[in-house]
Formats: structure tokens, sequence, C-alpha cells
């Protein structure tokens, strides 16, 4: 299996959870910007949608998608519990997790990254951001991880999300659960050796 990365981009989530679950890869690095692999591949060719994370599996089909990604890598390995069974409320209250963190957490963060969103636009998505903190900070307040004591795939994701934090000037010392979320997920192995082998430690 091969899974094709950014450094630091959200292909980071299923970076993670490929290592909590113990699958081997192979991790093959993406210049977003000239759409090269670090062998000098046109990922272009390989990856229609030009974006990351995208997978090769063995059988040669490919997979991308990071909410499609971790849920397929989750139930390869079902007694690691990084997803409730299929067919339980407890996995679709998973799915609304991971919803939720790519449609309002994710896209949110990724026009601040951009040098030209600045003034009132700006200003719109950090006002989004912080409402969506808000929410989760509150959330944490009573629950370890997102889907209570155990660490699942949309954690894998919410970590990655944070991650970006510090890249658009946000202060997570402004929601102490949060800040102590983010620290506690950065020191399970699984995450940091992710966050070494792209380079980010």
């Amino acid at each position: 299996m091969k899974l094709f990365y950014a450094t630091g981009a959200c292909s980071l989530s299923p970076h993670i959870v490929l290592r909590e679950l113990g699958i081997p890869f192979e991790l093959v690095r993406v210049d977003l910007k000239t759409k090269k692999t670090q062998h000098g591949e046109d990922f272009g060719g390989i990856s229609p949608k030009g974006y990351v994370p995208h997978i090769i599996l063995d059988s040669g089909e490919a997979l991308t998608e990071g909410v499609a990604i971790v849920q397929y890598f989750a139930d390869l390995k079902p007694e690691k519990n990084l997803a409730p069974r299929l067919g339980t409320f407890d996995r679709v209250k998973l799915q609304e997790w991971l919803h939720y963190i790519g449609t309002e957490l994710h896209k949110s963060h990724f026009p601040l990254i951009h040098p030209a969103m600045v003034g009132a636009t700006a200003e719109v998505y950090r006002l989004k951001l912080s409402k969506g903190y808000d929410y989760i900070s509150d959330h944490l307040k009573k629950n370890k991880f997102l889907m209570g004591d155990d660490f699942t795939v949309a954690d894998a994701y919410l970590f990655t999300v944070l991650n970006w934090a510090t890249f658009v000037k946000i202060d997570l010392s402004h929601w102490p659960q949060i800040a102590d979320y983010f620290t506690r997920v950065a020191e399970r192995p699984a995450v940091r050796d992710a966050l070494k082998a792209e380079g980010l430690v």
C-alpha cells in the first residue's frame, strides 16, 4: 500500500491511523506546487484530483478523501477500535464528527493559510473557527476524546487540523481543553512517529 502525502497536510490523518493500526505502507511525499512526487513522478497522472491524501492499495485500486480512507483503514482491523462497528449508531456519530471537522474546521483553516486572505474576509473565517473551537472545547470538558474515552480516527483528523493553528496564528491556549487534548494526542507513539516521518518534529 502507498500513501501519497504532503508534509503537514490533511494526509497526516490517514498517516497517523496507519501507524496506530500497525499496517505496513510506503510513504510517498508529494510537492503540491510542482505536482511531483519525491521520485519525480507526475502526481497529476497518479491522482486526477491532484491533491492528498491518495492511497494505492496492493490490489492497484486507488482511494481518496480522508474521511473515507480512515474509515476503510479502521475497518481492516476492527479489533483496534479506531471506529465503531458499521451499522451502529456510534458509527454514525463518528461520521458526524468526521464531517464536522472536514466541513467546518478543515475548510475554515485552509483559506487563512493563503497569503492573499487578509482583512474582513479573513476575519469571517477566524470567527467561524473561533465558534468551532468553542464547540470542541465544550465537548472536551466532558470527554477525553471526541467519541468518549477511546481514541478514534476522528481524533487523528482533529489533531491534524489543530496542528495548523500555528500557521494561521491561532493560540490554542485560549481553549485550555483543546490545548490539553492536543498535547495528549501528540504524545501518542503513532502520532509522534508520523510527525517525525513527515519532518514536523
